[in-house]
């Protein structure tokens, strides 16, 4: 299914993506195009051709135009979440192996520079554990008011050494942190798989007061938290056999209020985001809506029209339902909110051949993730799992056909998923603090087989443009920038990134 990244494969990528570096190119070729290419037959991997050069004048190719002067959001980073299950996979390799993963992940010339991760606060559906588990676990009829009992002890063994490795391998990577569940003896039900937090003000503190122990907990680990959300999914009332919690506006908007005040004194670093769940509210979300409550499927309107939003830097989305344009109304109806783009998980049918699987993921990403986010205001595009083994696990509950950015194989091999080159293709090239740069774009989310793009420019002046080519067909154009031109043609369903100095 995957190309092995062993031997012979792995010289050619360390050359091809070590040598590419945006920080390499020379200074006296300023108007040489560096042009890599990732095809559906994976053929081509993030692979580095002859460089193009831009000429005076216009062409009559169905042109792209970029326009340095008209200037968008400003990216935080790409990247997915080293979730319990990526560690225990990373954790099955050998040290020597397990390194040269996370570098051909997190290193930005020998890999692709991974420079965002979104990491469970406590248990999720991808653990490894047989048993879910928080920060603060009691048995079953007490409490933990004063959090006697917390403590990150659990992922002091694996998660934290791989993170410490994340951020050494890429200083400049984010982390943002989010809750599957508060603790049992703060849910109705006293279970982490479903029911709502309860309604009482102790239990609202007690809660504020938990994640904020966490980020504290995680900094004096060596691993500050630059954005946190108090709920994954706060719609999903039913989750299958994981952790979860029916959180309403007014419930998440209580947290927040408490929240806010203690991070801008303790940590100010740390930027709440609302929301955290699918672009449009899910028909099963709605479906299980307890009787007489409403939907709230226009919840982050709502919430940030609450108080709390006083201490909400912006709005969390995921991919599972409806489309990216979504983020653009919310942006259009709250201009001073930001917009982060933080879970989509690759999939796949059960008896899907590893070709079409990779070619599907990697066309459906290109459309809606890589492009369609980002033109949609998303300061972030980020993944589900890191790493999963084969068969899709370990995991409880939950997904079991979902893909990572590499899978560790039954051989013990490490190859790569689509997912891979598509983050590769935006974290490689547009590092954190570059900003969207309007450009025309043809293409549209749902497919309309033509040229799907969107352009960058890095704090260092670099131009980054990615281009998606939907049709199956070669697809011929050009790309201008003010009175310059160049032409190029990508395969079927190629996926590009387009690299110069202005």
């Amino acid at each position: 299914m995957l190309t092995r990244i062993t031997g012979a494969v792995a010289a050619g990528c360390a050359l091809a993506l070590g040598a590419s570096a945006v920080a390499n190119a020379h200074p006296g070729r300023e108007s040489a195009v560096r042009v890599f290419v990732t095809t559906v037959d994976r053929a081509e991997l993030l692979h580095e051709r002859a460089p193009v050069a831009f000429r005076p004048g216009t062409s009559t190719a169905v042109t792209l135009t970029v326009d340095p002067a008209q200037t968008f959001q400003r990216m935080d980073g790409f990247g997915a979440a080293i979730t319990d299950s990526s560690a225990a996979v990373l954790y099955q390799l050998g040290a020597a192996q397990r390194e040269d993963t996370m570098r051909k992940l997190f290193d930005p010339r020998a890999g692709i520079g991974v420079s965002f991760l979104r990491q469970p606060v406590g248990s999720s559906d991808f653990t490894d554990d047989a048993t879910h588990y928080t920060y603060d676990d009691v048995p079953a009829g007490q409490t933990d008011y004063f959090l006697r009992h917390f403590s990150i002890e659990h992922d002091r063994a694996q998660i934290l050494p791989l993170l410490r490795r994340a951020k050494q391998l890429n200083p400049q990577l984010k982390v943002m942190a989010t809750p599957w569940s508060p603790p049992a003896w703060m849910k109705t039900g006293d279970s982490l798989v479903g029911g709502r937090l309860k309604d009482e003000p102790a239990v609202y503190a007690a809660y504020a007061a938990y994640l904020l122990r966490f980020v504290l907990a995680y900094t004096a680990a060596g691993v500050p938290v630059d954005f946190l959300s108090v709920q994954n999914e706060p719609q999903n009332r039913h989750p299958s056999a994981y952790p979860g919690t029916d959180l309403p506006v007014r419930q998440e908007a209580k947290v927040i209020e408490l929240l806010g005040p203690l991070l801008r004194l303790f940590s100010p670093r740390t930027a709440i985001l609302g929301y955290d769940h699918n672009w449009t509210t899910h028909p099963g979300d709605v479906g299980s809506t307890p009787p007489g409550e409403d939907p709230e499927t226009d919840y982050p309107y709502k919430l940030l029209a609450t108080p709390a939003a006083n201490y909400i830097a912006g709005t969390a989305y995921h991919c599972y339902s409806g489309d990216p344009s979504a983020m653009t109304a919310l942006h259009d109806a709250y201009p001073d909110k930001g917009i982060w783009f933080t879970e989509c998980s690759g999939s796949h049918g059960p008896n899907d051949p590893p070709p079409q699987v990779f070619r599907d993921t990697l066309v459906w990403h290109a459309r809606n993730i890589v492009i369609g986010t980002t033109r949609n205001w998303a300061k972030s595009v980020v993944n589900w799992n890191i790493a999963l083994n084969a068969d899709g696990g370990p995991h409880n509950g939950g997904c079991d056909t979902c893909t990572g950015l590499v899978t560790r194989q039954s051989d013990g091999t490490v190859t790569t998923d689509a997912e891979y080159y598509t983050i590769g293709h935006l974290a490689k090239f547009v590092k954190p603090g570059a900003v969207r740069l309007a450009s025309t774009s043809y293409g549209t989310t749902g497919w309309n087989g033509q040229l799907q793009d969107v352009a960058f420019r890095n704090p260092d002046g670099t131009i980054a443009l990615v281009v998606h080519n939907q049709n199956d067909d070669p697809r011929p154009f050009a790309v201008t920038v003010g009175a310059r031109t160049f032409e190029y043609t990508l395969p079927g369903g190629a996926l590009s990134t387009f690299v110069w100095h202005p």
